[in-house]
C-alpha cells in the first residue's frame, strides 16, 4: 500500500473548474476530477494553517481549546502512528509555519522530511539594511519577502517547484517499494501571490496601479481595477499550482500507480478576494468561500473515477481514512471517520460539522444551513488556552501570559494529563459581526442572513451537541451565551438580537474620499482622539465600547478607518464621526 497527499494552502474551491465556472486556467484539476472522486460537501474545521494541520494529524477539532500552536504531548499523530507500524512517511514542503515556534512539533512526526525556504517573508536570506530596520511586523515581512524573491529568479528556482521536484524524486526512488506515504505540501496559493511571467501572461490585463499581490487581512477599500489585479495574480498562482498537480498526475501515470496508490488532494481553507467586501481570512466570519473546500480522493480499495460525493465530510476525516487504508485503527480520541464509506456508498457519516478559529465565531453546518454563533457580549470572554506547549505562532508565550496560569483538569482526549489553563483574549471579537444564519440552498452567496427562531434553535441544539461531543470547556459556552448542562431554549437565541449589527457588518467600507472632508477625521490616530475631550465625547456617543474598554497594545497610529477595516463599524456611525470630529482633525 502506498499513498500520496498533495496539499495546497488557501486554495479556493469556487475558482476551480470541477466546482464552478471560472477564469482560472487549471486543466489538471479537471484531469484530477476525471481520475478521482470529487467531494461536493467537504468542510474545514479548525483554522487557520497550523490548527488545520493539527486536525490532519489528530483527526479531531482543536480550535475550542487553544489557539494556533504545536502538536501537544497527548496528541495522536497519524504520520507518527504509521511510522511506528513500519510505514515510511515522508514530508516535503515549503510551508514556513512548520519551522516557527507554533509549528515546530509537526515535521519530526514523519520518518523523513525536507524543507524549501523563501515563502511569505520567511527569514531566509540575510541582507542588512539599517534604513529599513524599523516599521511594523508586516512591513518587515514584506521587506524579507522582496529579498527572498531575488533568490528565486526563475520558475525552476521557485520554492514550489523545488518542493514538487523533491516529492517526485521520492516517487522515482521508491516507486518499486511498498508501505510508504508521501505528503507533498505546497504553501501556494497562499499570499503573497508570487509567480513568474509565464503564469502572469495567462491573464493579460491593463493595470498601472501599485504593486499588489499581497492583500491585507481587512475590508476591501481599493479601487475596482486593483481588486481585479489581485484576483488575477491569485489566478496566475493557482495556474502554477495546477502545473505542479499535473506533474504528480504524470508520475502516477508513468509508474501505473493508480492500481495500488491512494491519492488525496486537499487544502486547509480558502482566501477571500473581495467576496463579501473582504480580503483574506481570520478577521471576518468564516464564509463558505473560506471553509467549503476542494477535496479529491482516489482510493484503489473502492475505485470511483470521474464521480462525485455529497456526504458532509471534513479535514478531521483524513487521519482515520489514512490509518484504515494502511490497516491501522484510529484511536478513540479521533472524531473523524474513514471516508471509504463515503466513497463506496455516499453514506452520511455525520449530522453536522463544526468549524472556526479560537476566540471567533463557533460555526456549525448540517450541509444546508450554516449557523455562525458570535460572542454574547463585546468582551468576548471568558477565553482560555489549554496547553502543555505554550507557544504562539512565531513566539513563546510571554511571561505576562504565563504569570497567572492555573491547572486545568484533564479533558477526555488529554490521556489523563492536566494542562495549563491560561486566560487569554482574541485580537478581534466576533460580537462585532453578530450571529449569522444562512440557507445555502436559497442563498449560496450568504448575502441574506435569516431570522428564523425555530431554525436557529435547531442549529443551536446541533451546535451544543457537537461542542459537548468535542469536550469543549465550559468557558466556551459562557462566552457564546449557551447553556452548559441543560438543553438550549429560545432564550439562548442571538440572531434576532444581534441582527442589526450583523447586517451592518456585512456592508462594504467606502473609500475615504466618500466621507466628509475626504475622511480626514477618520485618519487621526485613535489614541489621540481618546486624549481629546471633544473627540472622546463624540466617540462615547457613537462607539461607547471604545471609550469604556482599556485599549492596550494597539499600534500608535491606528485610526478609526484602520479599525473599521478589520472590526466593522456601522457606516452611519462612521459618517457621523467624520463630520463630528472634523474640527479636531483640522486643529
Amino acid at each position: 500500500m502506498r499513498a500520496i497527499v498533495l496539499m495546497f494552502d488557501s486554495l479556493n474551491r469556487h475558482m476551480l473548474s470541477p466546482y464552478a465556472d471560472t477564469i482560472v486556467h487549471a486543466p489538471n484539476f479537471a484531469r484530477l476530477a476525471g481520475q478521482s472522486v470529487t467531494f461536493e460537501n467537504f468542510y474545514a474545521g479548525s483554522m487557520p494553517c497550523m490548527p488545520a494541520r493539527r486536525e490532519m494529524h489528530t483527526g479531531r477539532y482543536n480550535f475550542l481549546h487553544r489557539s494556533w500552536g504545536p502538536l501537544e504531548p497527548f496528541d495522536d499523530s497519524m504520520p507518527e502512528m504509521l511510522g511506528q507500524a513500519g510505514i515510511h512517511t515522508h514530508l516535503v514542503s515549503d510551508h514556513p509555519h512548520y519551522w516557527e515556534d507554533g509549528g515546530a512539533t509537526y515535521h519530526p512526526r514523519y520518518t523523513t522530511w525536507e524543507f524549501f525556504r523563501g515563502q511569505e517573508g520567511d527569514p531566509w536570506k540575510g541582507v542588512v539594511d539599517p534604513q529599513h530596520s524599523g516599521g511594523d511586523w508586516r512591513s518587515g515581512l514584506k521587506r524579507q519577502d522582496a529579498i527572498n524573491r531575488t533568490y528565486m529568479p526563475t520558475e525552476a528556482e521557485h520554492s514550489q517547484t523545488l518542493t514538487v521536484d523533491a516529492g517526485l524524486h521520492f516517487v522515482d526512488t521508491n516507486q518499486a517499494a511498498d508501505q510508504w506515504m508521501l505528503q507533498i505540501e505546497l504553501f501556494d496559493p497562499h499570499e503573497p501571490f508570487f509567480t513568474h511571467d509565464a503564469f502572469k501572461a495567462m491573464y493579460p490585463h491593463e493595470y498601472d496601479g501599485p504593486e499588489f499581490d499581497w492583500p491585507g487581512y481587512q475590508k476591501v477599500t481599493e479601487p475596482a481595477d486593483q481588486v481585479e489585479h489581485a484576483r488575477l495574480e491569485y489566478a496566475a498562482l493557482v495556474s502554477m499550482c495546477d502545473k505542479s498537480l499535473g506533474r504528480v498526475l504524470d508520475a502516477m501515470d508513468k509508474y501505473d500507480m493508480w492500481k495500488d496508490t491512494l491519492l488525496l488532494v486537499n487544502t486547509d481553507h480558502g482566501f477571500l478576494l473581495g467576496e463579501h467586501g473582504w480580503w483574506a481570512k481570520s478577521v471576518q466570519p468564516w464564509f463558505n468561500e473560506l471553509v467549503h473546500l476542494p477535496m479529491f480522493l482516489w482510493d484503489p480499495r473502492t475505485g470511483g473515477k470521474d464521480d462525485r460525493r455529497g456526504a458532509l465530510a471534513q479535514t478531521i476525516d483524513i487521519a482515520p481514512t489514512m490509518l484504515r487504508y494502511f490497516g491501522l485503527e484510529p484511536t478513540s480520541d479521533m472524531q473523524g471517520q474513514d471516508l471509504s464509506t463515503v466513497l463506496a456508498e455516499d453514506s452520511d457519516i455525520r449530522d453536522g460539522a463544526l468549524f472556526g478559529i479560537h476566540g471567533g465565531h463557533v460555526n456549525v453546518t448540517d450541509g444546508r444551513y450554516v449557523y455562525m454563533r458570535a460572542a454574547a457580549a463585546p468582551a468576548n470572554a471568558p477565553l482560555e488556552n489549554y496547553t502543555l506547549m505554550p507557544t504562539n505562532m512565531r513566539s513563546r508565550f510571554s511571561v505576562q501570559e504565563l504569570a497567572e496560569w492555573e491547572v486545568g483538569e484533564p479533558f477526555s482526549f488529554t490521556k489523563g494529563l492536566r494542562t495549563l489553563r491560561i486566560q487569554t483574549s482574541s485580537m478581534l471579537s466576533s460580537w462585532t459581526h453578530g450571529t449569522l444564519l444562512f440557507d445555502l440552498q436559497t442563498d449560496p452567496g450568504q448575502n441574506n442572513p435569516l431570522l428564523d427562531d425555530g431554525l436557529e434553535l435547531r442549529m443551536v441544539e446541533l451546535l451544543v451537541q457537537l461542542m459537548h461531543d468535542s469536550d469543549a470547556p465550559q468557558s466556551q459556552f459562557t462566552r457564546l451565551g449557551l447553556p452548559f448542562g441543560t438543553a438550549p431554549g429560545k432564550e439562548h437565541l442571538l440572531a434576532r438580537e444581534q441582527g442589526g449589527r450583523a447586517r451592518a457588518a456585512l456592508q462594504p467600507l467606502p473609500p475615504l474620499g466618500e466621507f466628509h472632508a475626504d475622511g480626514a477625521a477618520l485618519t487621526v490616530p485613535l489614541l489621540a482622539l481618546l486624549q481629546d475631550q471633544r473627540s472622546r465625547a463624540a466617540l462615547g456617543e457613537h462607539l461607547p465600547h471604545l471609550v469604556r474598554t482599556e485599549l492596550i497594545n494597539i499600534p500608535a497610529q491606528l485610526s478609526l478607518y484602520d479599525l473599521a477595516k478589520v472590526s466593522p463599524i456601522p457606516l452611519p456611525i462612521l459618517v457621523h464621526l467624520a463630520e463630528d470630529l472634523a474640527p479636531v482633525a483640522a486643529s
